[in-house]
């Protein structure tokens, strides 16, 4: 089992052939956890995850500090995980058992779930102000979340606030990832909770639109107490967090140490799948919110596909790369995402047992630093991570689109102890 997002010792980050041995039916492994760091963090297994967690082995860890770790005071708080599932009649439809399926775009769900659950369903009250934590644990799909219209304030990511709260209309989470936010409900009534996405017909080239309801926000006529409409309203600026980040800003400008290219190598598939794949790409999207050739998809697995990291340094890709660093170093990693890849897909990048910043997108220096464990690269971006090197063992980085990870899209690099 690994424990997403958390700088805890290596010995138990749980991932099989690196940290540790699978545990196998029937055995027992105790994890000893700590948690240096305050936030939103998940648990998932780290072996045939495209399995696995999409059944349903996976949960949250809300940890706080001892203080406030929000500008704003809230009226309650909401721990939501988000996840889908793929079910033809009654039945789930049949993962590949020795080898994954649906290695090209991942397994799309056809049934949304909150919290397990197909329908979500709170009651608030007017003018009350709800906190979501929020954790994507679907295997390939991205949400774009939003609340019915009612004010959203995006305050935090990952491992860490971010350095300026800002109101957003929806926010989008890839797989991995997590996001804290803010929302008033200011006048009674339902609030309905939707997956807004833009999607892409690849064969004629038109992009459409799509709602999925997820759930509602019933508010009734009674009044939260006290009012945080005033506080709600401002926009903080966390200068905790700005003080911690300001030094690595220097970075935005310094050369590159580290840079992946990110692709796919397909091969051996029928030729009919092969030539549809090729019109299929004629047309991109930047992100895949929803499959529109799952018949293809399921077709694809990972004897066919394989999902490439490749040092543009040396070469090697995926396990063969060899990146050594010390506790103490500062890392500028350049990831870029082909956009000629055979089939272009986004990419949520994971880092195992660090943290990182995501300093620029496609050149643009990024205003709002928060600290992030898990990055998502669309079609064709290039984006500039900081790596802030602390803690030391052996340690994964891989894309977390689960039928990725399964067809290779892998790496691992080592720390030593500083000194």
């Amino acid at each position: 089992v690994h424990w997403h997002g958390l700088r805890l010792d290596n010995r138990f980050d749980g991932v099989p052939g690196l940290t540790q041995d699978a545990v196998q039916p029937g055995e027992t492994f105790d994890y000893t956890i700590r948690f240096p760091d305050d936030g939103i963090y998940w648990y998932h297994p780290h072996v045939r995850e495209d399995i696995q967690q999409d059944l349903g082995l996976y949960g949250n860890m809300l940890v706080r500090p001892d203080r406030e770790p929000y500008a704003d005071p809230v009226h309650s708080e909401q721990v939501v995980t988000l996840d889908d599932i793929l079910i033809e009649g009654r039945e789930l439809v049949p993962f590949g058992r020795e080898a994954g399926n649906f290695s090209i775009m991942g397994r799309f769900g056809n049934v949304l779930l909150v919290n397990g659950e197909q329908r979500y369903d709170l009651d608030a009250k007017t003018g009350e102000v709800v906190r979501f934590y929020l954790t994507n644990v679907s295997n390939t799909r991205t949400f774009n979340l939003s609340f019915g219209g009612a004010p959203m304030k995006l305050v935090g990511a990952d491992i860490g606030r971010f350095e300026k709260e800002m109101f957003v209309r929806s926010v989008a989470i890839a797989p991995a990832q997590r996001y804290v936010v803010e929302v008033m409900f200011e006048e009674s009534g339902e609030y309905t909770v939707s997956n807004r996405i833009t999607g892409l017909n690849h064969m004629r080239g038109e992009f459409f639109s799509a709602v999925d309801t997820l759930g509602v926000v019933r508010v009734s006529n009674e009044l939260a107490v006290p009012d945080r409409g005033e506080s709600f309203r401002a926009l903080h600026v966390i200068e905790e967090v700005r003080d911690e980040v300001e030094p690595y800003r220097k970075y935005v400008d310094a050369p590159v140490d580290r840079e992946l290219l990110l692709t796919v190598d397909i091969h051996d598939l029928p030729v009919q799948v092969m030539q549809f794949i090729a019109i299929d790409t004629v047309y991109r999207s930047p992100v895949e919110f929803t499959d529109v050739m799952s018949h293809m998809n399921w077709l694809s697995t990972s004897n066919e596909v394989r999902w490439i990291l490749r040092d543009v340094d040396t070469g090697a890709e995926n396990m063969d790369i060899d990146w050594r660093f010390e506790v103490g170093d500062v890392v500028k990693i350049r990831l870029r995402n082909d956009p000629d890849a055979f089939h272009p897909m986004n990419h949520p990048v994971h880092l195992h047992g660090q943290r990182f910043l995501v300093l620029s997108r496609d050149g643009v220096p990024n205003e709002n630093l928060a600290w992030k464990d898990t990055a998502l690269l669309p079609v064709g971006a290039t984006v500039d991570l900081l790596l802030e090197v602390t803690n030391p063992g052996q340690w994964m980085l891989h894309c977390h689109i689960a039928e990725h990870l399964e067809a290779g899209m892998m790496m691992a690099f080592a720390v030593e102890p500083g000194g």
